[in-house]
């Protein structure tokens, strides 16, 4: 997006600036359709706010920042506007060259405007929120809108972590796939395993003693979104970045045995959600690694008296 702006810029102070000159200076057939040329060229803006728009802007909704968002969209409109309205005017052109000219200059003006906009506000705030899986997923979709005046020189590639082999390391080759896992207090297979942790009300997070995202639960309704692209990558990635400094403190005071667990309660909406981070040690105290378990406490909340008969 900031390689994009530096392109606009170049492209406006340069091949835009002397096109009109040239068609001030002479009006000609071949200098109007020049200028209209670059024009057509300047209206690739339109894919960089499309993707700013469509890709960027869910994304800061889904954490609750909204004016920001439709404050600039409305101006995008105002800009995509005034640059169909300069071309109509130079297509169907009657002499009104110093029009053209208060037009061009008013919406390339405005373009500039949006950019430092988008370069001091939009930018730091968005790399304040998102995380990087998401900045990715914004990536992967951007090639469906396209690119303005320049394309991305490479692909994004992620470090990840194997966490089969990694677990198969750790328990010297031991991980089991679709057999029977025996425990001190019985035996499950794997499928029961996972049904069994997708059943418990809440949402489930294990990162591992290397702050490896290593298992995710899948229940019916989870409270925060969590993609398959996040195991194997670092913890930090799967919190904003306004709160990543938090979660390591946690994660570092129950690895160091600070503490055994920490919690934390937001309202979102109706829902009361209680975030707990649990440290999770073997039968010796040695760290394995942190749960993060969240629940929808207000239905716990609400009961009151008792039951002792069956619902109907």
């Amino acid at each position: 997006m900031k390689e994009e702006n530096k392109a606009l810029e170049k492209f406006i102070d340069t091949n835009l600036k002397a096109s009109l000159e040239k068609f001030m200076e002479d009006d000609s057939d071949e200098n109007r359709f020049n200028l209209i040329s670059d024009i057509n060229l300047l209206w690739d803006i339109d894919k960089h706010y499309s993707r700013k728009e469509n890709l960027i802007f869910p994304y800061l909704e889904k954490y609750g920042i909204t004016s920001p968002p439709k404050v600039m969209w409305g101006v995008d409109d105002e800009i995509r506007a005034k640059i169909k309205d300069v071309k109509l005017s130079l297509t169907s052109y009657k002499g009104n060259k110093e029009e053209i000219k208060e037009k061009l200059e008013d919406a390339t003006n405005q373009v500039k405007e949006m950019i430092f906009k988008e370069e001091s506000i939009l930018f730091p705030m968005c790399l304040d929120t998102l995380t990087e899986d998401e900045w990715v997923k914004i990536f992967n979709e951007s090639n469906e809108i396209g690119f303005t005046l320049i394309e991305p020189v490479r692909n994004w590639t992620r470090a990840r972590v194997n966490v089969e082999e990694k677990a198969k390391e750790e328990t010297e080759g031991e991980a089991v796939d679709n057999g029977y896992i025996k425990f001190e207090t019985g035996i499950l297979t794997s499928q029961e395993i996972t049904h069994i942790l997708n059943t418990i009300p809440g949402d489930m997070t294990f990162v591992d003693k290397d702050n490896i995202v290593k298992y995710f639960s899948q229940g019916k309704e989870r409270i925060f979104a969590r993609t398959k692209a996040v195991i194997g990558r670092t913890v930090e990635n799967c919190h904003p970045p306004t709160s990543v400094h938090v979660v390591e403190k946690i994660v570092n005071d129950l690895k160091s045995g600070k503490k055994d667990s920490e919690s934390f309660w937001i309202k979102m909406g109706e829902k009361y959600i209680l975030i707990q981070y649990f440290a999770v040690r073997d039968e010796n105290g040695e760290f394995l690694g942190t749960l993060e378990f969240s629940q929808d406490i207000a239905p716990i909340q609400a009961i009151t008296g008792e039951k002792r008969l069956l619902s109907d």
